[in-house]
């Protein structure tokens, strides 16, 4: 069992610039996952496969592309040759992907994210360097779950979150802190890798015209409830709300969700502050934890898929 599978999605790490001191003007998804490993000369010795599954900016990131790369990550986790998995992806939906395969998948073999705040073409290319840590971590005995790898460390996909938009460092797990550190190519832990949990594959097979719709809506000063009677009319089956502060609703945003949980639909609460969770609940609408919204709505979306 080692061999590393990795799994090209497209996104930023794979993307190419006019000028090498362009870090903002570039198109993502340009180079194939064989030209990224081959881009890092340590990766030589490694016994790696490469699948390219997708190719695009993770900005567009879609359904259709994560039920086939859980498909296919599935299919490679079961092999018995394979020790774990790198997914290379875009950094601007990472965390969403990142929970919907732990949720999906609960693997008891490593399954890594990692992606690139640079270009591959940028003179600050941060792309090789963390893709050679991601096989690092795939390659630790007894890791597990679905992790994210950036910028030298390695945090769980329920805690990950990106929390500056162009710093190399541009990810972070809130509270709950990185769950280890790559240095020197040594993987030092720093508290247990995440529970494997059971897995629930079978939920996201079926067509994609039958995932259930779910909108996420912030609560804000002067908001008034129309983007909740909104939603409600173009069918959603579950809306996540971000409130202010401990997760505080506007009056007219809980006015307006007090009729949608009445038609049957399902509210689930955090907070839009950029760290904590929501504490305390209500039985209306219950608090999704220290969930970001936008992990939160994935939850909502699998658990509303009986998965």
């Amino acid at each position: 069992m080692n061999t590393i599978v990795v799994l090209g999605t497209g996104g930023t790490i794979a993307g190419v610039a006019h000028h090498a001191a362009d870090n903002v003007g570039y198109a993502a998804g340009q180079l194939s996952v064989e030209a990224l490993v081959a881009a890092v000369p340590a990766l030589a010795p490694e016994r790696l496969e490469c699948e390219q599954v997708a190719q695009l900016d993770s900005k567009d990131m879609d359904h259709a592309t994560w039920q086939r790369l859980a498909l296919r990550v599935a299919f490679h986790l079961d092999r018995p040759d394979v020790a774990g998995i790198v997914v290379t992806h875009g950094t601007d939906t990472l965390e969403e992907t990142a929970i919907f395969l732990q949720r999906v998948l609960a693997p008891a073999k490593p399954v890594v994210l990692t992606a690139a705040m640079r270009p591959a073409t940028s003179l600050q290319a941060d792309g090789p360097q963390n893709l050679l840590d991601a096989v690092r971590v795939a390659r630790v005995d007894g890791a597990r779950g679905v992790l994210a790898m950036l910028a030298g460390q390695v945090h769980a996909a329920d805690d990950v979150r990106k929390v500056h938009s162009y710093r190399l460092d541009a990810f972070g797990s809130g509270d709950a802190g990185a769950l280890a550190l790559v240095e020197e190519g040594v993987v030092r832990r720093l508290r247990a890798w995440p529970d494997a949990g059971a897995r629930a594959l079978d939920a996201i097979k079926r067509p994609l015209e039958q995932w259930p719709r779910v909108e996420i809506i912030t609560s804000h000063a002067g908001a008034d409830g129309a983007q909740v009677r909104a939603a409600v009319a173009q069918g959603v089956a579950g809306i996540v709300v971000a409130g202010t502060g401990n997760g505080a609703l506007h009056v007219a945003i809980e006015s307006a969700l007090m009729d949608a949980v009445t038609t049957g639909i399902r509210v689930v609460r955090v907070t839009r502050c950029a760290s904590g969770p929501v504490i305390g609940g209500d039985a209306r609408w219950p608090g999704a934890g220290s969930l970001s919204a936008a992990k939160a709505r994935v939850a909502l979306m699998l658990d509303l898929m009986g998965s």
